[in-house]
């Protein structure tokens, strides 16, 4: 569907264009940047172009099947602290919302109650905005126990703040004596506060997740396997290459916010080396803070992660604009993308380029800082995938060391603790011997260099 701009009445309503009376209309009410306004420098969503972000918002209505009649761009000079957009635009929808027969509004930004509220009377008819929309996407995609908690953590802290809008239907109720109440005071803090007992009870359910995944890594921690993170952009690809790593079956189409529960699958490296692989919720413009603060106990596998795989779709014409949006819910989760060498930027989709397009990519992924390398790949043919996994075992073995030793075949103790605690690099019998090479933490060179009395790996 292609998107209209709505300028002063220039635009009148439409059919839907052989697609039958529609229920859902998205409005992208983005604000005009001036050129050299400092603001537009600041503000990474000042970069977007407006069709890719109402094509954005109309993909994420989609993710939950609605039927779109219309998606329209409203230009907004300044935001109106009552109904967001301005008077003349908000009577214009009047008319596109009768003509379709309109029984949601998606609006492509985040508002207040207040906003909201006034938006429904206007237009007589439900209106969600940014925040509640993907708010609705996690609700239906969360399968497991934790992201169900998580999700409904958000939206109970979403709601808590717009049940002025909830309890129309109870203003003949008054908190107080004679005129002292307001209409539906009572029922509204009864509601705010069995709200408020569930969010603690949810909270106090998420810090035992919390403790159960901390017990799940310190269980991989005593095993010799490094983590390994994709996060990224959704739809960037990161289910696909997920697959194409691990040889895995996790969910993979052409659909916003797909995969939302984590996943940890093995991952061979090209020596011989495992790690663990975890896949990650997508992240996205303007993800709601409350969804940030819910998914923690989940994105702490990237906080723990000895690897970031940053995926992007390089093909996508809002490329760079993503890659600034992850960037800022990486900080936001304590992780600085510009600090260290755990990030790796993963190209991905190549596939679409042709040969000369390819050639002008590998050009700039060569200027790439060093401590950020950037990597071509094709998730869907396999291509460069390979380069890949070798970046990723080098980089894992950075804070590793490589030592050679010969431990007594009799040593069972010895060669099972070697197992545990080591990465098996090579491994001969002579002489009733095993001749090893092994790789290890720092935390656990001490004990392998007094206990079997090894050496650093002579190349």
């Amino acid at each position: 569907m292609e998107p209209r701009h709505l300028e002063g009445g220039a635009d009148r309503p439409r059919s839907p264009g052989g697609e039958g009376t529609g229920r859902v209309i998205v409005i992208g009410p983005y604000l005009r940047m001036r050129r050299g306004d400092p603001d537009a420098q600041s503000n990474n969503h000042a970069i977007r172009n407006s069709e890719a972000r109402l094509e954005e918002a109309v993909g994420l209505a989609r993710a939950i099947d609605l039927t779109i009649a219309d998606a329209l761009i409203a230009p907004v000079s300044q935001i109106r602290p009552a109904t967001y957009l301005g008077k003349g635009k908000v009577e214009e929808i009047v008319g596109l919302i009768t003509g379709h027969e309109i029984e949601l509004v998606v609006m492509d930004c985040a508002l207040s109650p207040i906003q909201q509220r006034n938006l429904e009377r206007a237009w007589n008819t439900k209106v969600l905005d940014r925040t509640g929309l993907i708010l609705e996407i996690f609700g239906r995609r969360a399968k497991t126990k934790e992201g169900a908690l998580q999700v409904e953590l958000a939206h109970l802290n979403y709601q808590r703040s717009r049940l002025v809008r909830s309890w129309t239907h109870l203003e003949r109720q008054r908190g107080g004596f004679g005129f002292m109440g307001g209409p539906g005071e009572t029922q509204i803090e009864a509601d705010r506060r069995l709200i408020g007992e569930r969010i603690s009870r949810l909270e106090n359910e998420i810090k035992k997740v919390q403790g159960t995944r901390r017990l799940h890594r310190a269980g991989r921690q005593r095993v010799p396997y490094r983590v390994v993170a994709l996060v990224g952009y959704t739809n960037a690809g990161k289910s696909t290459l997920f697959n194409r790593l691990t040889r895995a079956d996790v969910q993979a189409v052409d659909m916003l916010f797909a995969t939302l529960d984590p996943t940890l699958r093995a991952l061979s490296l090209p020596h011989g080396g495992k790690a663990m692989l975890s896949d990650t919720v997508g992240f996205i413009s303007n993800l709601p803070t409350q969804l940030v603060a819910a998914f923690r106990a989940t994105l702490e596998e990237v906080l723990e992660a000895d690897v970031i795989l940053h995926v992007r779709d390089i093909s996508h014409e809002d490329a760079d604009a993503q890659q600034g949006d992850v960037d800022t819910v990486l900080r936001q989760l304590g992780i600085d993308p510009d600090a260290g060498q755990r990030i790796l930027e993963v190209w991905n989709k190549i596939d679409r380029f042709d040969p000369q397009q390819r050639e002008n990519l590998k050009n700039i992924a060569a200027r790439c800082p060093p401590e950020r390398p950037c990597f071509l790949v094709s998730a869907e043919t396999g291509e460069g995938i390979g380069a890949l996994l070798a970046a990723i075992e080098d980089r894992l073995a950075t804070t590793r060391m490589t030592l050679d030793l010969s431990i007594d075949a009799a040593d069972g103790a010895g060669i099972s603790w070697l197992h545990r605690n080591s990465e098996i690099l090579n491994k001969e019998f002579h002489d009733g011997r095993f001749d090893m090479t092994v790789r290890v933490d720092e935390t656990k060179r001490e004990i392998v260099v007094s206990r079997f009395d090894a050496v650093p790996h002579v190349v």
